[in-house]
Parts: structure tokens; sequence; C-alpha cells
């Protein structure tokens, strides 16, 4: 549907700034092609904002609430709700360190305590110079590499403190 989805009687599309929010355009398009119609549509719209930016930019949630006819309200609790989706910048490179029980154990307490000595973040934080987000997950499901981090989509076990710099460097370039 070049023009929007059908909503039962009303047509949805994307609204001035055209050019700002083409994108959605596109994703309404998209989704309406698999027969999503109404709310259906608010998570692929997420998907297409934070696909296009790496997270949700607030006027662009705005753009999305606008679309579907829906509160801004029912827009963030999506967006909140679910792990997937970011309201803040992240970094170029995405670190995991697992806080399971294996990796607990085998000293990843200590791992943690590097990495923010290292990187001068906490857990949750991004780095200034946008280089690394550091996230702390339940299990990387890498028992066997306790303790184990996962930067981007690999992974790195049976760490110890001393190797962090030397792996982080490899993501500095």
């Amino acid at each position: 549907m070049a023009n929007g989805a059908q909503d039962g009687s009303r047509l949805v599309q994307v609204q001035a700034p055209a050019q700002r929010f083409a994108y959605l355009q596109a994703a309404v398009d998209d989704a309406a092609a698999e027969g999503q119609r109404g709310e259906e549509l608010l998570i692929p719209l997420l998907q297409a904002v934070q696909g296009k930016f790496g997270y949700l930019p607030a006027e662009d949630l705005a753009a999305v609430a606008e679309i579907l006819h829906v509160p801004l309200s029912r827009v963030y609790g999506v967006a909140t709700f679910y792990n997937q989706f970011r309201l803040t910048p992240v970094g170029k490179h995405i670190i995991r360190s697992c806080t399971g029980t294996a990796c607990h154990v085998k000293g990843a307490q200590m791992l943690r305590d590097a990495l923010q000595a290292e990187l001068g973040i906490a857990p949750g934080q991004t780095t200034p110079d946008g280089r690394f987000t550091w996230e702390l997950v339940a299990c990387l499901g890498a028992c066997g590499m306790a303790p184990v981090i996962m930067i981007d989509d690999e992974f790195h076990g049976r760490l110890t403190p001393q190797q962090l710099p030397r792996i982080l460097r490899t993501y500095s370039a």
C-alpha cells in the first residue's frame, strides 16, 4: 500500500515533516503488506526507528504516536516494557558482562571491577567517546567459558582482569 495502511476506516499515513519521517511510511507499508493494522504496527514501527538510529529518539516516538493515533504514553509503555528497545543512544560496541552463577563463581565480579576501571563507566552507561556501552546480563549461555563477556556478537571467555585492556584495544580502532 503506497499510501499507508488501512486501519478500519482510517488511513494511517506519515505526516510532515515528510523527509524526516519517510522511513516510517516505508515501515507502515511493509507491515501493512503483511496484514498488520492499527496498534499492531506499534512494535514494527519501533523496530524501524531503532534500526535507523540504534535507539528511540523522543521526536520519533511522538511521530509513531501520531501516525498510529495512540497516546504517546502507550508508545513509551511498549518501548520501556520490551528490553530490545533503548531510549538513549548506545556506543559503537556493546559489552555484555554475565552475572550468572557460573561466571560469579569463576570471578565475574573481578572482571566487572576491571571493566569499570578500564572504561571509567558503570554498567548501563556509555563511554564519553561513544565507543562502548556496558550492560549486565543474567546469563550469556556460555557457562563452560566462565567468566565470560560478550562484545557485540563475539564471546570472550575464561577471562582474567589482566586480559581486558588488550581485548578492549582490539575494538578501539
